[in-house]
């Protein structure tokens, strides 16, 4: 007489054990999807308009210490607050910080000058001293101008408008959301004309949005 053989028991999962290993699958997936996102181009990678001079403070402790910018999240805009000064004098005062004498942390990636010109003094690799607890992800744009109201003349305010649409389209940045006044930072009145006048503000960042297509134009006819 034949034996039937044992049947063999299935075992069944476990419910909890399978929604744990589904959660574990998409938080993998949503943490590479992070990782590989477009955050556009390394910022050692970005190589400056032909219309910035660098001239790069010396590393110290107190305006250039050297730390590594690993993001750039928010362009910051600041008036220099001396009227009349150079970016040139504004760059060189940034410099003269590295004895300690004044105990003063100041710096900027770059100053746009009274003539529009454009000193480069941090790497766009490195944080500056500008934008207080921002300091690491931001990139600061320090502005001249000729008189205590802080407004900015008309090639001035066209190469900073020029400067801040390269540097939001470089890094994929929303100019209506991501280019931002020191004030809106910390509260202090910088740049002066542009939080007393939040109209001048508003029209600044659509100017840069539109400068912003004039580039992107302009790249596709070249």
């Amino acid at each position: 007489m034949a034996t039937r053989g044992k049947r063999k028991s299935r075992r069944r999962l476990n419910p909890r054990f399978v929604a744990l290993c589904l959660t574990l699958v998409f938080l993998l997936a949503g943490a590479l999807a992070w990782l590989t996102r477009d955050r556009g181009p390394a910022a050692e990678d970005v190589a400056v308009p032909d219309y910035v001079e660098q001239d790069y403070l010396t590393v110290n402790e107190w305006s250039r210490p050297g730390t590594g910018l690993e993001k750039i999240n928010d362009v910051v805009i600041h008036y220099v607050g001396n009227p009349g000064t150079t970016a040139h004098a504004n760059r060189n005062y940034f410099e003269s910080l590295a004895s300690g004498a004044e105990g003063v942390y100041a710096s900027s990636h770059f100053i746009v000058g009274l003539e529009g010109e454009v000193v480069q003094c941090i790497p766009l690799t490195e944080i500056a001293y500008a934008s207080n607890t921002r300091n690491d992800d931001t990139v600061s744009v320090e502005v001249c101008h000729p008189d205590e109201t802080g407004e900015f003349s008309p090639v001035t305010y066209d190469r900073t408008v020029e400067l801040t649409a390269w540097l939001c389209r470089e890094f994929r940045l929303d100019p209506a959301q991501d280019v931002i006044r020191h004030y809106d930072v910390t509260g202090k009145e910088c740049p002066r004309y542009y939080v007393e006048h939040p109209e001048a503000w508003d029209a600044f960042r659509a100017d840069v949005a539109a400068e912003m297509d004039r580039q992107k134009a302009a790249e596709k006819n070249s």
